[in-house]
């Protein structure tokens, strides 16, 4: 019937031969490219309901995200849950529903939930951790396989304190269904004591969906919805894919009567909101420090000269500044403070203009020479004492010039800082260590703001400057009555601008008490001001219980919300590692009392059965590459990595068996790395056949084995061997003490044994040790060493590897220290690889079948065919240490006996080198 054109039916020509039914089917034809718009019928996946409901109480968002989805192919089909949520979120529920099975989750301590999930997966239960990461916000992300008619309920669960930034609070939620929904639905609701000021939904997800949203405001309340239809969502009449894709916004302030700010007491504990308007803004001495190393070439430098210029241009009358610009030298545009006259700023303009980025990152020397020249204003008095005064970094890269390590950097800058000055930090793109300038910020009461590097580079530093440029108040104490309150959270603060908000909360005993006062004291640009604030302790109790909507608990969660969120921070700057230690312990305490998901719990998710186990655990940080080195109960790995961020969840498989109910099946998918350990183990992960086979290598200490020969990308990665101390049941034990890495198109050479890790680039030479956490740089090659524990090399965004230390104690009798190697299955290496890992680039097809009993119950027999010969293999487990270095994590493989012998080509003696940089001998 569609083979009728399609513009006699879009000019309504009736064919009587038509039905109705068909002849619309025939108006839902794309003529201009041929294919058929959606017909719910012939949709794989049917996504039946989409619905997001969020609760705003006093700036505490509890957001619920919840798809409802069927496979109505006639074969099982993938379907993936894949939300994105806000960073600095808290997770703390998620469930699923599939035909009747419901998986709820809990709350455990790391370590608890993954050896609870190990324990699973060693019954062949359990799946690897699928990890993912955006810009702005962090991915929740799973994947179910499920046979056809399947219904599954997706539903999670997050909250969030909304923070005042730029005079408005900004409430963000991702909208991307990937398919039409038949039923779409957002409802936002907002509950504000103080009285709702304005409510403005910005067109965030385009003109499409013009006039769609609805706003009803009350004199405290507020309610948001969004419900396109299926005929809205559609990208056009004709096409069968949602316009739906990007973030709905909700921008929303409240009254403000008092300028001490507003109490809001209720169950136990006390909020103080504190956002003082309309006064003078202080003066304020600025100094901005911009890295113009060889990365900041291009778009970014453009970016960021078009943002200062703007910037300078904002700075008053009564401000001071001044200009530091760095690679591996530092330079001063003026080298002291200068007024922001007219004609200075100009100046300063015209000199921004002629930097050209070149040369390596010296961040230490830049900061010092800053805190010098804010010194010395002060030691000769140049400063207003009512001035603030601050500086603004802006960097890409880590230190590869002069200092390095970043600890002592931070200690440097702490100690010329002292408590005088704020540091505020933008870190662009994702190859700066956005940690390390969130700790330096944070320890000297500031902050910092990762950009991404891209055309709105330029807006996003404007956007972050108004932040911090306009200073109301310094010096902000907050008091309350001792013997009524406790906990309060942090209560001194080093400066407030307009816009913002400071937030402050504690418990309180409203048994013995009618009234809180709090008393607060800062310094304003004309006078030292005293504000006192006086409220009820039952004053909203009314209130709150004749709201069905309001959360009777948000008090509670946001005193939980900034005790977390401060202790983290305090734990990134604790001085001792008793002390770090202590922070920990409270941090998960808090964690486990209040259901929340934050760097030191897991979300465990289970059937009522509890014999499926899945693990909602933390994402891969994106500038780290492949290997992240979890550890269970080593959390600083999470290097940038926000504090709800272990929400990742597994791929689930539901495969129907006969007359039976599903049954859930996990399938393998965390050990995708290729991977040489221990004595030395070799575990090669076949991706087409989902398949690990495992090998040993039996060969003399002092070897160099090949394992990587690759002419036509120019990698070699060579391994040495160093042998146990003694035999042990008439075998010496050998392992991998060296590792050589030859990037021979860069001329770079990396070495690495159990002592060092050496960077050679001709007669150029530089070394870190094992005790060090650092970086290296150079020709867009990265080593990153995490103090012993790995070492990350990685070279542009084509190949990376992961190399970790083994220490034993000092005086074993038999063990030595040794190195394992990580090599992800994505590097892009070239056909024509060869070596013991290189040659599986291209992977062999691979036939397993025959399984037998083995000579011991836990260890089955098979055949395998591979290479046109046919192996005996034995079942059992291989240990991946990335997770754990101490005990390792089971890796279920095929092992194949006498050194690899008919899996890889040729004899293992073959793949031996003379030198640690040599490439294979052409066959």
């Amino acid at each position: 019937v569609c083979s009728v054109p399609c513009f006699y039916c879009w000019l309504g020509i009736n064919l009587i031969s038509l039905n109705s039914r068909l002849f619309a089917q025939c108006c839902l034809y794309n003529c201009s490219s041929g294919e058929k718009s959606m017909v719910e019928d012939d949709d794989k996946i049917g996504l039946y309901s989409y619905k997001v409901q969020s609760t705003i109480t006093s700036r505490l968002a509890n957001t619920m995200i919840q798809a409802k989805m069927v496979n109505n192919a006639k074969r099982p089909q993938h379907i993936v849950f894949d939300v994105q949520v806000p960073k600095g979120a808290f997770i703390d529920n998620f469930t699923m529903d599939v035909n009747g099975i419901t998986f709820t989750s809990s709350i455990r301590e790391k370590s608890e939930a993954r050896r609870m999930y190990s324990q699973a997966k060693a019954k062949g239960k359990a799946a690897g951790i699928v990890r993912s990461n955006a810009l702005d916000m962090e991915n929740f992300k799973t994947e179910v396989n499920v046979p056809p008619g399947t219904r599954i309920q997706f539903e999670l669960h997050y909250q969030e304190m909304i923070r005042r930034k730029l005079s408005s609070y900004e409430h963000v939620i991702s909208l991307k269904p990937g398919r039409l929904a038949k039923h779409m639905e957002v409802d936002v609701r907002i509950i504000e004591p103080q009285g709702i000021r304005y409510v403005h939904v910005p067109n965030s997800l385009g003109d499409h969906f013009n006039g769609i949203t609805t706003i009803s405001k009350g004199e405290k309340k507020a309610h948001i919805s969004f419900k396109p239809t299926m005929a809205q969502q559609r990208k056009c009449p004709t096409c069968s894919s949602t316009a739906v894709d990007g973030n709905f916004v909700v921008q929303y302030d409240v009254n403000r009567e008092s300028t001490g700010g507003e109490l809001e007491i209720f169950n136990g504990y006390f909020i103080h909101f504190f956002a003082p308007e309309n006064l003078d803004p202080l003066p304020k001495n600025i100094l901005f420090v911009i890295d113009v190393s060889g990365s900041m070439w291009g778009l970014k430098m453009k970016q960021t000269i078009e943002a200062m210029k703007a910037i300078l241009s904002e700075l008053r009358a009564a401000d001071q500044f001044s200009l530091i610009d760095f690679n591996h030298n530092v330079r001063c545009w003026r080298d002291n403070l200068v007024s922001a006259t007219p004609a200075q700023v100009e100046d300063a303009k015209k000199y921004i203009q002629t930097i050209h980025p070149n040369g390596g990152t010296n961040i230490n020397e830049a900061l010092l020479r800053a805190t010098f020249i804010l010194n010395e204003a002060q030691n000769l008095g140049m400063l207003d004492p009512n001035s603030v005064s601050m500086i603004v970094l802006v960097s890409d890269g880590d230190p590869t010039v002069g200092e390095l390590k970043l600890t002592t950097i931070q200690k440097n800058v702490k100690q010329s800082i002292k408590d005088e000055f704020s540091l505020f930090c933008l870190g662009i793109g994702f190859d700066v260590d956005y940690d390390f300038l969130q700790r330096i910020a944070t320890d000297n009461r500031g902050m910092a703001q990762r950009i991404f590097g891209n055309q709105e580079t330029s807006a996003q530093m404007k956007r972050f400057y108004n932040q911090v440029s306009t200073p109301l108040l310094k010096k902000i104490q907050f008091n309350y009555p001792q013997e009524s309150v406790s906990d309060v959270t942090q209560s001194s603060f080093h400066n407030y601008f307009g816009g913002s908000e400071i937030v402050v909360a504690g418990k309180v005993d409203t048994a013995n008490l009618q009234h809180l006062e709090s008393v607060v004291t800062a310094t304003a640009a004309n006078a030292e001001l005293v504000m006192e604030t006086l409220r009820d302790v039952e004053e909203l109790d009314g209130f709150m219980k004749k709201d069905k909507y309001a959360d009777p608990e948000f008090t509670r969660k946001l005193w939980a919300y900034l005790t977390v969120n401060q202790m983290l921070a305090e734990r990134n700057t604790a001085p001792t590692a008793a002390l770090k230690r202590n922070i920990t312990k409270s941090i998960l305490q808090m964690s486990l009392d209040h259901h929340i998901v934050t760097p030191f719990t897991s979300m465990l998710i289970e059937n009522s059965e509890k014999d499926e186990i899945m693990l909602a655990d933390q994402p891969k940080d994106p500038r780290r590459g492949c290997c992240s080195g979890l550890t269970p109960n080593a959390p600083d790995n999470n290097k940038g990595i926000p504090p709800w961020a272990n929400v990742t969840a597994v791929p689930v498989s539901f495969m129907p068996e006969q007359r039976s109910p599903p049954v859930l099946l996990l399938t393998p998918a965390s050990f995708l790395y290729i991977s040489v350990d221990n004595d030395p183990h070799f575990i090669i992960y076949l991706p087409k056949s989902q398949r690990n086979i495992c090998f040993n290598i039996n060969s003399d200490p002092g070897h160099i084995l090949n394992l990587i020969s690759d002419r036509s990308t120019g990698v070699v990665v060579n391994g040495q061997l160093i042998g146990a101390k003694k035999e042990e049941n008439k075998k010496l034990n050998t392992y991998f003490g060296k590792f050589g890495f030859y990037f021979k198109n860069k001329g770079l050479k990396v070495e690495i044994d159990t002592e060092t890790i050496t960077l050679k680039d001709g007669s150029y030479s530089i070394m870190l040790s094992w005790s060090d956490t650092g970086h290296i740089i150079r020709k867009q090659l990265l080593i990153s060493v995490k103090k012993e524990s790995n070492v990350t090399i990685r070279v542009g965004e084509e190949m990376s590897f992961m190399v970790l230390l083994h220490r034993v104690w000092k005086n074993h009798p038999v063990n030595v220290d040794f190195l394992g190697i990580y090599i992800p299955p994505e590097n892009q290496f070239s056909p024509e690889a060869q070596g013991l890992i290189g040659q599986f680039t291209s992977e062999p097809e691979v036939y397993i079948y025959n399984q037998r009993p083995g000579q011991t119950p836990e260890k089955p027999q098979a055949t395998m065919e591979v290479k046109g010969n046919k192996l005996t293999v034995t079942r059992g487990l291989q240990k991946d240490y990335r997770t754990n270095r101490v005990f390792g994590t089971d890796v279920q493989c095929w092992f194949v006996h006498n050194s690899g012998k008919g899996f890889i080509d040729g004899h293992y003696k073959d793949y031996l080198v003379s030198h640690l940089y040599s490439f294979l001998k052409e066959p």
